[in-house]
């Protein structure tokens, strides 16, 4: 009881990432800069998807939809890390609202794995059996893909949220982050944080290894069917339509399991600080500039809005 009562006084901050106000204030301009980026880059990627008819089709509706759940994502991290770095690393969190981000950090991070490999899907089925694609790819089932994401996300988040800020906190309150990442925080915990390492590897591994094998699979099956395809404009349209997708589950999955599933014994608080601007930040920025760059009807539906204007 005594813990119970230390754990829910106690409020947790960032480590600054310099004692330097000027170079916190230099690292805050770049942060904001590529939150505001990341969202006008995605809900424009949504609302042109919205609005031209011609993009109404599986493919863009789950672009749609990741470019959403970005969104969300980047939107659970960026508002306290920004007040964190104005405040030199004085903005206190406490329990309940460091659990909050985390939850919906793990949430929408963990459907947006999913969504991915559903991405990879809808090529394979696209690129691999044309004339199917419309029976196969119905709405329904494309509604039930996005849904099914989310709530996997859910059930990965909940029970590892609970798990983590079950454990007690006792005098050690600094986050060597700048957001509520599950590792940086277990390594708080005045106690055995064995089982709980073990258990967020264990998961980790799971939710990271299951979409990106089923993504593999899907392109083994769509490589093989566009070196079948005998011009030489067809192979390069098919394998257009991918290389966007690999690039971004390239960067998601390469960042994620470099902070998820190395050992405890090799973490490092900073690298992992590092590690983690990249897919909280800069990913964020880039899947919306690498589909649109790599993709005509996409960018046809950016010139068409802009003319409007």
């Amino acid at each position: 009881m005594e813990e119970i009562n230390k754990t829910s006084k106690i409020q947790f901050f960032f480590r600054p990432f310099s004692t330097d106000p000027k170079i916190q204030m230099g690292i805050f301009v770049a942060f904001l800069v590529m939150y505001l980026t990341s969202l006008s880059g995605n809900t424009t990627v949504a609302v042109l998807v919205q609005i031209n008819h011609s993009l109404h089709i599986p493919m863009y509706f789950f672009l749609a939809n990741l470019a959403v759940l970005e969104i969300f994502y980047t939107s659970a991290i960026a508002p306290l890390a920004l007040a964190n770095l104005l405040s030199m690393g004085k903005t206190p969190v406490s329990i309940p609202g460091c659990g909050t981000q985390m939850f919906f950090f793990v949430f929408l991070g963990g459907a947006d794995c999913v969504l991915l490999a559903v991405m990879a899907y809808d090529r394979f089925v696209a690129i691999c059996y044309p004339l199917r694609y419309t029976c196969i790819m119905s709405w329904p089932l494309c509604v039930e893909l996005i849904v099914g994401s989310l709530v996997l996300g859910f059930l990965l988040s909940l029970p590892l949220t609970i798990l983590i800020f079950h454990l007690p906190f006792c005098n050690n309150n600094e986050i060597y982050h700048f957001y509520c990442d599950m590792p940086a925080v277990i390594r708080l915990a005045c106690a055995d944080t064995h089982i709980h390492e073990t258990a967020l590897y264990i998961i980790s591994f799971i939710v990271l290894s299951i979409p990106l094998s089923l993504i593999s699979i899907s392109y083994v099956f769509i490589v093989a069917a566009i070196l079948r395809i005998r011009s030489a404009e067809g192979r390069h349209r098919a394998f257009s339509t991918c290389s966007s997708h690999i690039l971004v589950v390239l960067l998601q999955y390469g960042c994620t399991s470099f902070i998820y599933l190395s050992p405890s014994s090799s973490y490092s608080p900073e690298m992992g600080r590092m590690v983690s601007v990249v897919y909280t930040f800069i990913t964020p920025i880039l899947n919306p500039l690498i589909y649109s760059i790599r993709n005509k009807e996409l960018k046809d539906a950016l010139r068409k809005a802009l003319r409007k204007f």
